[in-house]
C-alpha cells in the first residue's frame, strides 16, 4: 500500500509530476526501440535483442510509480501504473492527455465554461500557454508595471451623456453676493462660515487668507486625534499660498469666490512635495511629482491647501494604515466610506470644503453618515489626472461643503475638460442660481425624506409620485464586476508581489481582487453590455426632471454610478442615535436624502436643494464633539460599528 506524503511537506501538483515522469518512461522506452531497430509500438511483448526488455521496462515504469505515490498520494500511483502499463505509446500519451484535461476541466468550472470535450480543452490550454499567456505578459510589461493608474489611460471611454450629441457648453455661474457679512468675534463660528460668506470676508479685508488658514490649522490638530481624518498637513504649503492670496488681493487682484479661502484634498490626489498615501501603509512614503488636475484648478483659483484628508486604504471603505476615521456627530461610530477624511473635516468645522472621490458610494455614505451637503457630479466632469484610479468609467471627484451654494461654486471652478483624462469633458451645465424652479416636474419616490418634498412643492415644484423601472438584474453584481476587475488591472503588480497580503483590512480589497482575477474578458464585456442596457431603460424611463429618493440605498448608490447619474446628498434633520450611553447626550444620526437629476443636469439638483435650504437649517447643524453631554464621554475605540462593512467606495 503507498504512503501518502506527510501534511506539513509542499505537494507538487500531481498532473505536473504524472506528466513529467510519465513522458521520460516513455523516452526511455522510445528510445531503446530506436536503439535495437525495433520499429513497432512498444507492446509488452519480448524481443530478440537484448538490449530491449519490455518486462523489465515495465517492472522500472512500475519502481517509478511506487517512487511517485510517496509524493502525490495513492491516486497517482494508480494512474501512473495505467498509463506505464498501457499496451502502447499512443494509448498512453492519450491518458494522460485525458487525465490532464479533466483536472483543467474542473478548473473551467470557475469560469462557467465546463462546456468542452476533453479534446477541446486540451486544445484550449495549449492555445492559452502558446497565445494568451505571452501576450498577456507583454501587456502587463507595457502597462501595468506602475500601480494606481496614473499612467496609459484605457481607451474604452464610458460616456453617459443622452443626447447622444456634444451640446452646448455654458458660460461661469453667476455667484450670488453676500452683502453685510460681518466678522464673527468667536473663531468657531468662523469655522462654520460658508465659502461664499468667508469669500465676502476676505475680500472686503475683514479677515486675511493668513488669518483664517490659522484658524483652520489649528482646528485640524486640535480635533484629529479625535476623528483620525488627517493623513499629512500641508502646512508650510498652505502658509505660503495663503500669503500670496493676501498679496494679490492688496495690489487689487482678486480671484474670485475662493480666493484665499482653505480646504483639504482625499489623499489619493497628487501634490508635489508632499507624500499621496492612497492611505496604504504599502504606498504610504510614495510622492508624485504631478500636480493633480483638480488641485491646479483650485490653486489657479487662488484656494489654500490645509491638508492631505484620510481615504480610506486604496479608497476602501474608512480604514487606513493610520486608524479610523470616526463620525463627529457620533465618535462611536464611523464615517462609512473612503472619503472618510473630507467628509468628517467638512462636517465638523475642520476645513470650510473639501474634495473626495466616488466608485461606488464613497461620497454619498460618508456625506450621509456626517451630516454634510456633497454632490457627486454626472461622470467625466472633474478631470482625474493626477488621481488614484479604481475604475476609470466610474471614479468621480466631487466636493463635500457647508451648503448647496457652495457646492456650485466650488464645482463651477474644478469642472472642464482635463487634456490628460480621456473621460473628462466640457459638461454642459447651465447656471443652477437661475434655475425656475417652478418650471420643474419632479418625482419622488417612497424612500424620500417628506419633509424636502412638502417644502419643494410649497416653492412651486410640481411634485409627482415616481418609481424607477428597469428590468436589469444583478445591477449590484455589474457594478462589482465593473470595479473590481479595473482595480485589479490598475494594481495587477501589487497583487503578484503579494503585497495585498499587507493590508489593512483583509475582507475588503484583498479578497474582491482575487475573485476579480477569474472574470473571463467575453463576461466583463457582457457586464457592459448589461450596463448599456440598464442605462438605455434608465434614459427611457426618466420622465421627470429630478427625483427625490433614499441617498444611501445600496441598489441606487449601484445604479446611479453605473448611469452616471448627479446626485446632492441632502442633510434633512437629526435623529436620536441607536442605544446612547447616556440619556443627555447629545451626539445624533443625521437623517439625509438624495436628489438624483439626469446626466449633465447637475445644476437642477443644485437648484432645487438651494431652494430647500434656503428655507431650512439642516445643513448649518454642528456636531457636538465639544460638547457631548453630561457624562458622556469619548470612547477610545470607538464602541460602535454600524452598518458593518460592505463594498463602500
Amino acid at each position: 500500500m503507498c504512503a501518502r506524503a506527510p501534511p506539513a511537506s509542499p505537494r507538487v501538483p500531481a498532473a505536473i509530476i504524472v506528466g513529467v515522469l510519465a513522458s521520460l518512461v516513455l523516452c526511455f522506452a522510445a528510445h531503446s526501440t530506436i536503439a535495437t531497430s525495433e520499429h513497432s509500438c512498444w507492446t509488452g511483448r519480448q524481443t530478440s535483442s537484448s538490449a530491449f526488455n519490455p518486462p523489465n521496462m515495465v517492472s522500472l515504469s512500475r519502481k517509478i510509480s511506487e517512487m511517485l505515490c510517496q509524493i502525490v498520494g495513492f491516486r497517482s500511483r494508480t494512474i501512473v501504473s495505467s498509463l506505464l502499463e498501457s499496451k502502447n505509446g499512443s494509448e498512453c500519451v492519450k491518458k494522460m492527455k485525458m487525465t490532464e484535461a479533466s483536472q483543467y476541466k474542473a478548473a473551467f468550472k470557475l469560469f462557467d465554461a465546463d462546456i468542452f470535450t476533453e479534446n477541446k480543452i486540451v486544445e484550449i490550454v495549449k492555445g492559452a500557454t502558446e497565445l494568451n499567456i505571452p501576450i498577456f505578459r507583454a501587456n502587463w510589461k507595457a502597462v501595468a508595471s506602475v500601480n494606481g493608474g496614473l499612467h496609459d489611460p484605457s481607451v474604452l471611454v464610458f460616456n453617459p451623456e443622452w443626447g447622444g450629441k456634444e451640446n452646448k457648453h455654458h458660460g461661469k455661474f453667476e455667484y450670488p453676493s453676500e452683502h453685510g457679512v460681518k466678522r464673527p468675534e468667536n473663531e468657531e463660528d468662523i469655522a462654520y462660515m460658508t465659502v461664499l460668506e468667508l469669500g465676502q470676508l476676505i475680500r472686503s479685508k475683514q479677515i486675511t487668507s493668513m488669518e483664517l488658514t490659522e484658524i483652520f490649522l489649528k482646528r485640524l490638530k486640535r480635533y484629529n486625534p479625535v476623528l483620525e481624518a488627517v493623513v499629512t498637513y500641508t502646512e508650510e504649503l498652505a502658509y505660503k499660498q495663503a500669503k500670496k492670496a493676501d498679496e494679490l488681493l492688496a495690489s487689487g487682484e482678486y480671484l474670485g469666490p475662493l480666493h484665499g479661502i482653505p480646504y483639504g484634498l482625499k489623499d489619493i490626489i497628487a501634490v508635489p512635495g508632499y507624500k499621496t498615501t492612497w492611505g496604504s501603509k504599502t504606498f504610504k512614503e510614495q510622492q508624485f511629482d504631478t500636480e493633480a488636475w483638480v488641485y491646479k484648478r483650485l490653486k489657479a483659483a487662488g484656494a489654500v491647501l490645509v491638508a492631505k484628508l484620510v481615504t480610506g486604504s486604496l479608497a476602501y471603505d474608512d480604514i487606513w494604515f493610520g486608524g479610523r476615521t470616526r463620525n463627529p456627530w457620533n465618535i462611536e461610530e464611523f464615517t462609512t466610506g473612503s472619503s472618510a477624511g473630507p467628509a468628517a473635516c467638512t462636517s465638523a468645522g475642520l476645513v470650510p470644503f473639501a474634495i473626495g472621490s466616488e466608485t461606488a458610494g464613497s461620497m454619498t455614505y460618508p456625506a450621509a453618515r456626517c451630516g454634510v451637503t456633497a454632490i457627486r457630479p454626472t461622470f467625466g466632469t472633474v478631470g482625474r489626472t493626477g488621481v488614484m484610479s479604481i475604475s476609470e468609467s466610474l471614479d468621480k471627484l466631487g466636493p463635500f461643503c457647508r451648503s448647496a451654494k457652495d457646492c456650485a461654486v466650488i464645482l463651477d471652478i474644478i469642472r472642464g475638460k482635463d487634456p490628460d483624462d480621456l473621460s473628462s469633458r466640457e459638461i454642459p451645465l447651465k447656471d443652477p442660481f437661475s434655475v425656475d424652479i417652478t418650471k420643474l416636474t419632479v418625482g419622488y419616490l417612497d424612500d424620500a425624506e417628506m419633509e424636502v418634498v412638502h417644502v419643494l412643492a410649497s416653492k412651486g415644484v410640481n411634485m409627482v409620485p415616481y418609481e424607477l423601472n428597469y428590468t436589469v438584474e444583478r445591477v449590484q453584481g455589474i457594478l462589482n464586476f465593473t470595479m473590481d476587475v479595473d482595480m485589479l488591472a490598475h494594481f495587477d503588480e501589487w497583487q503578484r508581489d503579494g503585497k495585498d497580503d499587507e493590508y489593512e483590512a483583509q475582507d475588503q480589497w484583498p479578497v474582491e481582487l482575487r475573485r476579480a482575477r477569474m472574470v473571463p474578458a467575453v463576461d466583463y464585456i457582457q457586464a457592459q453590455r448589461a450596463r448599456g442596457k440598464l442605462v438605455k431603460e434608465i434614459r427611457e424611463g426618466f420622465t421627470v426632471d429630478a427625483f427625490i429618493g433614499n441617498v444611501t440605498d445600496w441598489e441606487k448608490v449601484c445604479m446611479g454610478n453605473l448611469v452616471g447619474l448627479p446626485v446632492m446628498v441632502v442633510p434633512t434633520g437629526l435623529t436620536n442615535i441607536w442605544q446612547p450611553h447616556s440619556d443627555d447626550t447629545n451626539r445624533r444620526t443625521s437623517v439625509t436624502t438624495g436628489i438624483y437629476a439626469p446626466p449633465s443636469r447637475d445644476h437642477i439638483a443644485l437648484a432645487l436643494t438651494m431652494a430647500y435650504q434656503s428655507v431650512t437649517d439642516h445643513h448649518k447643524q454642528r456636531p457636538p464633539i465639544d460638547d457631548l453631554g453630561p457624562g458622556d464621554s469619548i470612547p477610545n475605540p470607538p464602541l460602535v460599528e454600524i452598518p458593518a462593512r460592505r463594498f463602500y467606495l
